[in-house]
Parts: structure tokens; sequence; C-alpha cells
């Protein structure tokens, strides 16, 4: 279940990058329609993993076709891709040792989402989406200090451009509601997405 707070992190998370979006102007490409953030798989937490159960299950009532598209596309993936999966393949939770964190650098880094329409282009549960999608494409300052960004945005801008389009990132909330939530788990999208029943 949903800590009460996701819907206050989601809602920061979205005007951080509705702002970054306005700083950015022309140098952020993203748009609708554009997939290259939608391939490789990538880790999500405890707390992304209930949002998208959660979207998916509110799906299957408001379109139970589009919904059952998604889960066939997330349950092709997992049948293809789990014969090398990093941790519990039956589970979807990720392993947690060296090799297996190793592993996954190389865990299928080309395969497109389940909830990517291949038809259009768009995100079948984009209202909640994980957070490495909300924030992917502006300035995203790392642990390290340095900035990462799509490499399809800012081509060409000077480093003090970049900057001064920086998104926050409300990591704090984020790592509170995780603890609420008591799972420091992490799984992929597509076992997520199959596990809303």
């Amino acid at each position: 279940m949903l800590p009460a707070g996701d819907a206050e992190l989601v809602q920061i998370a979205d005007a951080a990058l509705a702002d970054a979006a306005r700083r950015a102007g022309a140098w952020l490409a993203c748009h609708a329609g554009c997939t290259q953030c939608c391939h490789g798989a990538f880790a999500i937490g405890a707390l992304d993993a209930e949002r998208l159960s959660a979207t998916m299950r509110a799906l299957e009532t408001e379109d139970p076709a589009r919904a059952s598209a998604i889960r066939q596309r997330a349950e092709a993936w997992i049948a293809r891709y789990s014969c090398g999966f990093p941790g519990d393949a039956k589970t979807g939770i990720l392993g947690t040792s060296e090799a297996d964190q190793e592993a996954f650098d190389e865990f299928a880094n080309n395969a497109p989402c389940p909830a990517l329409d291949p038809e259009t282009g768009h995100c079948g549960v984009y209202a909640g989406r994980p957070m490495t999608c909300r924030v992917f494409g502006p300035p995203v300052r790392n642990e390290g200090g340095a900035f990462g960004h799509c490499e399809l945005c800012f081509q060409g801008a000077p480093t003090a451009e970049v900057v001064a389009c920086e998104m926050h990132v409300p990591h704090e909330l984020e790592e509170q509601l995780l603890e609420e939530l008591g799972d420091a788990s992490e799984t992929v999208v597509a076992y997520a997405l199959v596990r809303s029943r």
C-alpha cells in the first residue's frame, strides 16, 4: 500500500520537472513519442513498484484493454529476460551481491519498457511512472556532485546553461517514504506491472 506522502512526492517531482523544463527551453529535447529513455532495464525501489501496481489496479477498472496489453508486454518481457535475471527471477527482486550488481549493468540494456506502447510511443502508466522516469531529461546532480542529463538534451549547451537548468529532486522525502514502507528491495518495471493482482 502506498504511503500517504507519495502523492506529495509525485507533485514535488512533477513541479520540479516543469520548472526545469521552463528554464531549459529549447535545450530540453524531450517530447511525447521520444522513447530513447524507455529502453533498458533499471532498478526501481519498493515505492515505485507499489505506485506502478496501484496504477495498474486503477487501469484495470478504467481501461481494461490497455491494462491487458501492458500486462501481456510485461509477461512477455519477464519470459524473455528472466533466465538472466540478476536476482530472484520468480519474485523479480534484484540481487544485492557484487556479482548480481555487475550482471545488472549488462542486463536487458536494449529491452523496451513493457509500459511503452509500441504503436504510439507513449507510456501506458505515465501517471504512476517511477521517479527515475520523472527526473530523466533535465540536468540532475548525482551523489558525486556531477550533472547528468539525457544525451539528446543540451547538445552544445555551455556548462553554465546546463547548471542553470538543474532539476532539484526530492530525495529526502523519497527516502523517508521508503523507510515508512519498510521495504528496501529493488525490482524492475516489468515485475511491478504484473504484481497488481
